[in-house]
């Protein structure tokens, strides 16, 4: 069957970032995207310059208005990344909330600072929050496995049954040349037990931009193949983000030159030359589970 996405997120004319990070890697995948840019940016705001324009809340609520006059509101996921404006993050709760009335299995994977957890994420299935965004929703702090386990579960608890904190400060076991990923998914049955992973990520000297935005796409694709499997679906998004990565910075590198530093516009993810990693990503990642 037919699987939709209805994403909300940025939109840049030169580069990756948002939808433009989200909608390719998910129309290879297989799903029909309707995007809704909640930005139209010339570029991403990591260059010197840009120009462009900002949705309201209100123009918002008026193009998910013309969608539900033609009765073509049927999603099977809500995937948002993060906005600054009130009114727009509430306009997109309030959308979440009616389209899950009308399809109670929807799953809303969410990528926003924790300003506005009260309203946010009780209404998300999974979330990716990095290690400093888990603390500011959970009020904890991580300094050991046995935190983030605890935090995870404070998640857990706030109503996502999903949970990925993509990247923290503790020490891996293989060296600090990588970070530490943690996730924990709820049973299906309702059961409060969850299956727990860690995943060592390699580090790369460099500062991207659109990739939390594609790891939150990848990681809807592949739990919605693998829904009961949080190690294989972890261990294939992880995958995804290493091959677009290296090959972004292979290229980065090989435009800038020896010895200098590779600039924002040479470190746009290479996305579309990416393309059979994402269909069929070659495990180079892989997670172990955790109690």
């Amino acid at each position: 069957m037919e699987c939709r996405v209805l994403s909300i997120q940025s939109h840049v004319v030169r580069g990756y970032v948002g939808n433009k990070s989200a909608s390719f890697p998910l129309q290879v995948l297989g799903f029909e995207v309707d995007s809704i840019n909640s930005v139209q940016f010339s570029n991403h705001t990591g260059y010197s310059h840009w120009k462009g324009q900002v949705l309201t809340a209100d123009e918002l609520h008026v193009l998910y208005e013309g969608i539900k006059l033609n009765n073509v509101h049927q999603y099977d996921y809500v995937l948002t990344g993060y906005t600054r404006d009130t009114s727009f993050l509430e306009m997109v709760v309030d959308i979440v909330q009616e389209l899950k009335r009308a399809n109670p299995n929807l799953y809303v994977p969410q990528n926003l600072y924790p300003v506005y957890k009260n309203k946010v994420v009780p209404v998300a299935d999974i979330i990716t929050p990095n290690q400093f965004e888990a603390e500011l929703l959970t009020g904890k702090n991580i300094s050991t496995e046995k935190d983030a386990v605890e935090v995870m579960d404070l998640l857990h608890a706030m109503g996502p049954d999903t949970v990925v904190i993509t990247s923290s400060d503790l020490p891996s076991r293989l060296g600090d040349r990588f970070l530490v990923s943690l996730g924990s998914q709820l049973r299906p049955d309702g059961s409060r037990t969850t299956q727990r992973v860690r995943i060592e990520v390699p580090k790369v000297d460099a500062v991207f931009v659109g990739t939390g935005d594609l790891f939150a796409a990848m990681l809807l694709a592949w739990t919605h193949h693998y829904p009961n499997d949080l190690k294989t679906a972890c261990e294939k998004t992880f995958s995804v983000m290493h091959h677009v990565i290296q090959r972004t910075i292979s290229y980065a590198h090989e435009l800038a030159g020896p010895g200098r530093r590779p600039s924002p516009p040479q470190l746009e993810l290479r996305m579309v030359q990416s393309k059979a990693d994402i269909e069929d990503p070659a495990i180079v990642t892989e997670a172990t589970v955790i109690s």
